[in-house]
Formats: C-alpha cells, sequence, structure tokens
C-alpha cells in the first residue's frame, strides 16, 4: 500500500505503527468474536499480567505494561464493568486499590490461551518474513527510555538552527515564536 502517509518514513512512524496496531486489533477481536469470546484485544495486557501476577496495583500494573497509570485505570474500569477484574483495597494500606482477576476471567484466559498460542504463529508469519520489526520496535523503547523523543527533537532543532544563518524553525516552514517569526492570521482588532 502507497499513499503519503508512507512517503513520510520516520515523520510518521507513529502512525504507521497506530494503524498497524489498529488492524491487528481489528482482526484479533473478530477472532474472538467467532470463537464466542466476549473479550476486547485492547484488554489483553491488563489479562495477561493480572493472570500471571495477582494481586498488583495499578501503579505496579501500569509500570508492568508500560501503560500511563490514567490509562491502565480506564482499561481497568471497563473491565470491572464486564466482570472480568476486581479492585479490593491493599492489606497493607487500605486506599491502595490492589487487582485481581475474577473467575469469569480465569475461566476465559483457559479458552483464550489456545487461540494465543496460534495468534503467536501466525503473527510470527507476519513479522519473521525477513524483518526484524520486534527488534527493531525493541531498539526504538530502548532508545527513548534512554532519551525521550521530545529531548531528542530539541537537539535536532539546535542542529538544524545552526547548519546555516537563518535556518531553524522559520526556514523548516514554521512561525513560531522560537523562530522569531509572528504567525499568520489571527484574530483581527475591529476598528
Amino acid at each position: 500500500m502507497s499513499n503519503l502517509i508512507n512517503e513520510l518514513g520516520e515523520l510518521a512512524l507513529s502512525t504507521r505503527l497506530m494503524r498497524l496496531s489498529e488492524g491487528m486489533r481489528k482482526d484479533v477481536t473478530r477472532i474472538y468474536n467467532e470463537h464466542g469470546i466476549d473479550f476486547e484485544s485492547k484488554w489483553f495486557p491488563v489479562l495477561y499480567v493480572l493472570s500471571k501476577r495477582s494481586p498488583l496495583s495499578v501503579l505496579e500494573l501500569a509500570n508492568e505494561i508500560g501503560y500511563t497509570h490514567p490509562s491502565v485505570i480506564a482499561l481497568v474500569k471497563e473491565m470491572e464493568k464486564k466482570k472480568l477484574v476486581k479492585s479490593v483495597p491493599g492489606k497493607d494500606d487500605g486506599r491502595k486499590r490492589m487487582l485481581h482477576l475474577t473467575q469469569k476471567a480465569l475461566d476465559m484466559v483457559e479458552e483464550l490461551e489456545p487461540l494465543w498460542h496460534v495468534m503467536r504463529l501466525a503473527s510470527k508469519q507476519v513479522y519473521n518474513n525477513g524483518s526484524s520489526l520486534l527488534k527493531a520496535v525493541e531498539d526504538a523503547e530502548a532508545a527513548l527510555e534512554e532519551e525521550g523523543y521530545y529531548e531528542r527533537y530539541k537537539k535536532a532543532e539546535l542542529g538544524a538552527r545552526s547548519q546555516e544563518p537563518g535556518a531553524g524553525i522559520q526556514k523548516m516552514g514554521g512561525r513560531g515564536r522560537a523562530s522569531g517569526g509572528k504567525p499568520k492570521g489571527g484574530v483581527k482588532k475591529k476598528k
């Protein structure tokens, strides 16, 4: 598939990864539906981690799956409504919510494990066809953990400005304050 987003290369990497993820999630949800399992693929990391390590606090779960605290809370609330996750006060600190899978979820894991095995085989066909997507993703995650994207942008911005006089944001098409330019248009004052 060729389109403008594909032509942008590294600039649209996040968009392309999201597109890849959304396509796979749609198909995985279809597989669950075909097997009569009422489960959304976005819940997978929560269900899987809690099936292996339970109980966990929301913060521990967020750290384990690499999601933000608010994202995990949103997923857990959805799963609580479906009676897949239950939250109980912590033994040492009653304010701390400890998350467990319900019996319904544990039974569901048993149904899902054979599907996950086949999904792993199908995924290997996609990811191991001569490319090393998983390795590239791991490398990118490690690089961003070492130094965030924002910091890398700021360094690149300085480099672009130093390459030639007057370069920087202004020459790259921006009109923001960082380049000394004034925004186009805006609100006109009534006379």
